[in-house]
């Protein structure tokens, strides 16, 4: 529940409770660094990761111990993914947690139009070689190596797209038609006033 839930939610079981949203954001945050222990963040993450039986990359910076790029899948994605792997959707979304790093999520699609999760990654930049090597991951959990992908859609990350034609060149790529009319209303603004 978010905060503002709980808050009202403590209110109706009592009505004189004086427990504010902060407090509740508080006590959420000291409940998970106390379940966290001394693990750090992306520690914990890899742990539960591994816990729960995914399937997890992870590359590092040059020279360093420091993890910059995280792959990972669930084994029941990657067989849905080897029934239904026509089309493919990439979302890249970013600047949305504290750490200011990308999440690109990458979607399946069944042919009575259901979507299924395929495989996450958490990449330290938006950068050609970050997509080229999660894409090269996604590459590698295809059973067959004939490059069975054939449409994939995107939200028009230039980055993306350009790792796209390296490791999935012959892929149909579409752009998602959000993003296209989100530049048609730009460019008609820019013409229309």
């Amino acid at each position: 529940m978010t905060p503002r839930y709980i808050v009202a939610a403590l209110k109706d079981r009592d009505s004189e409770n004086l427990t504010s949203v902060t407090q509740v954001y508080t006590a959420k945050a000291t409940y998970r660094t106390s379940k966290r222990g001394a693990l750090t963040e992306m520690q914990m993450l890899l742990s539960f990761i591994h816990k729960e039986k995914y399937m997890c990359w992870t590359r590092n910076r040059d020279n360093s111990d420091v993890v910059a790029d995280t792959f990972w899948t669930h084994l029941d994605y990657v067989k849905l993914l080897n029934m239904f792997h026509l089309v493919l959707i990439f979302d890249c979304t970013y600047k949305t947690n504290m750490y200011q790093i990308q999440l690109l999520k990458i979607v399946g699609v069944t042919p009575t139009n259901l979507t299924f999760s395929v495989a996450f990654a958490h990449l330290e930049h938006e950068r050609k070689e970050n997509f080229t090597w999660a894409l090269e991951k996604l590459k590698n959990l295809f059973s067959s190596k004939i490059l069975p992908l054939k449409v994939v859609v995107t939200n028009g990350e230039l980055a993306l797209m350009n790792a796209m034609e390296y490791v999935f060149p012959y892929a149909t790529h579409m752009l998602r038609s959000f993003r296209i009319s989100k530049n048609v209303s730009i460019k008609y603004r820019e013409y229309v006033k």
